[in-house]
């Protein structure tokens, strides 16, 4: 997020993804960028954690996992936290299944650092 001056404060973010290569990569990417960032397996631990209050300012989310989907958790995280960014981050042009998938910022997979900096920056300006 931008602060005084110009100067970005880091972000905690939560990178959700059931594929642990993928969920590293990622993590590691939001780091080189500096920001922090927490990973979880499970779209159900993101939301544990997140209602249990942790400090998140953005979570990304993969759409395809076991259980909760990214989008079922981008959509209960919008109900409990509407001032939560949630970027979904699939390889399908369209998401599976026949559901609106309500226009939910989307990292397209396999994606570059500069497609994620521009993401980050329209959704909290970091």
């Amino acid at each position: 997020m931008a602060g005084m001056g110009g100067e970005t404060t880091p972000l905690n973010v939560l990178v959700v993804d059931d594929d642990l290569l993928i969920q590293m990569a990622l993590a590691d990417m939001v780091c080189e960028l500096g920001h922090a960032a927490e990973s979880v397996t499970s779209a159900q631990e993101a939301l544990d954690r997140v209602l249990a209050g942790e400090a998140v300012d953005l979570v990304i989310t993969d759409h395809a996992m076991p259980g909760m989907t990214g989008l079922e958790l981008a959509r209960k995280l919008r109900a409990e936290r509407p001032e939560l960014p949630v970027m979904l981050a699939t390889g399908f042009d369209e998401l599976p299944g026949n559901e609106p998938d309500d226009d939910w910022p989307r990292l397209r997979k396999p994606f570059q650092r500069e497609e994620l900096v521009t993401l980050m920056t329209r959704l909290c300006g970091a």
